[in-house]
Order: structure tokens, then C-alpha cells, then sequence
């Protein structure tokens, strides 16, 4: 009888065991596929290219599109004080480095002394027929409070530094990242350095591909 007895508890483990590893595969996959989806949405949340804009006209426009590049984002003002100085530096700017490796994002906002009241077309027409625009003018958007784009918040949050009127420029690397700001009354001499700077590692890593 005793060997009889004893066969029981082995009949009836084995089933037992394969579900506990079929609950435990279950378990780690489930863990895996959660750490997976947390590392992805990490990523995007600090990524500058991985938002998305809308342009004058009202088109959404990934941002992903100028990943690769340096850009220098702006948020512009068609009637500033600081107006005319800068739009003639960013035009210099964009002429002298883009479109290849380095491109102006310029963003219209009428929050600082409501100097953009316009329309989109308005913009377009004053940045175009004024100072010949070839850079990219987007949408105009809300920077502050609530309603703040959430690009730009981006570069707000990363930088820690939030305008404080109109013409403040962002870096941003490559890879989506800020490099440094700049005020609106700082001159274009203290940014070509930092663009050129990005522009050399830029072409060093496409002959390193190669």
C-alpha cells in the first residue's frame, strides 16, 4: 500500500507546476512589455523632434522632420522693439548656416506686450515682405500658463529659463536635446560659435558613418 499511497502528490504536482511557470512567463512578460512602453514614452516626453506643431495655414507639422539638425527656436513679435534687429540676425543666420545642417523655427506669440496681434497671414506677409523670411514660421501659440505649446514648454522645462519677452532663442541638438538660450538683446556673434560648433560635430558624424 505505501507505494500505491505515494504516487498521488506526484500525479497532481505536475499539473500545479506548469501552471506556475505558465503564470510566472505571464507575469515577466507583462513586466517586460510595461518597462518597454515606460522607456518609450520616457524618450518622447524629452525629445524636442518628437512633437508636433501646426504652420501658418493650420497643417500639422512633425518636428521630426528636422531631427539631424541645429536649430535655433524663436518665439518672433512683428511689432517689438527688438523686432527688426532680430529678424535681420535670424535671416543672417539661416542664410549662413541652413538649410543643410541648421535651421530658424520661429514662432509667433502675442503674450509679451501684445506686440503679434495679426493673423497668420499677416505674419507671413510681414516676416516675408520685410526682412525676406526663408526659415520656417509656424502657428502663432501661447508660450505661458496653461495653454502653453507643448514644444516650447519643452524647452522652457529643460532649460529652466522662461521668456520673459519676445526673441528668446533655444539650441537644440541633433538629437532634440537644448544646448543653451539666448536673450533677445544678446548679440548674433555670441550664437554663430555655438551653431558652428553643432554644425562640426554634425558633419564629423555623417564621415564617421560613412
Amino acid at each position: 500500500m505505501d507505494p500505491l499511497s505515494t504516487s498521488y502528490p506526484l500525479k497532481y504536482s505536475v499539473p500545479k507546476a506548469r501552471v506556475f511557470v505558465v503564470f510566472l512567463s505571464m507575469v515577466l512578460c507583462t513586466t517586460i512589455l510595461c518597462l518597454l512602453q515606460l522607456k518609450f514614452f520616457k524618450h518622447k516626453s524629452k525629445d524636442f523632434y518628437s512633437f508636433e506643431v501646426k504652420d501658418l495655414r493650420g497643417r500639422i507639422v512633425s518636428l521630426e522632420k528636422y531631427r539631424g539638425k541645429a536649430t535655433l527656436v524663436v518665439n518672433v513679435a512683428s511689432y517689438c522693439q527688438y523686432t527688426d534687429k532680430n529678424y535681420i540676425a535670424l535671416q543672417e543666420l539661416h542664410r549662413e548656416f541652413g538649410p543643410s545642417h541648421f535651421t530658424v523655427l520661429a514662432f509667433p506669440c502675442n503674450q509679451f506686450g501684445e506686440s503679434e496681434p495679426g493673423s497668420s497671414q499677416e505674419i507671413e506677409s510681414f516676416a516675408k515682405g520685410n526682412y525676406g523670411v526663408t526659415f520656417p514660421v509656424f502657428r502663432k501659440i501661447k508660450i505661458l500658463g496653461s495653454e502653453a505649446d507643448p514644444a516650447f514648454k519643452f524647452l522652457i522645462d529643460s532649460s529652466k529659463k522662461e521668456p520673459r519677452w519676445n526673441f528668446w532663442k533655444y539650441l537644440v541638438s541633433p538629437e532634440g536635446k537644448v544646448v543653451k538660450f539666448w536673450r533677445p538683446e544678446e548679440p548674433i556673434e555670441s550664437i554663430k560659435p555655438e551653431v558652428r560648433s553643432l554644425i562640426r560635430q554634425i558633419i564629423m558624424k555623417k564621415r564617421e558613418d560613412l
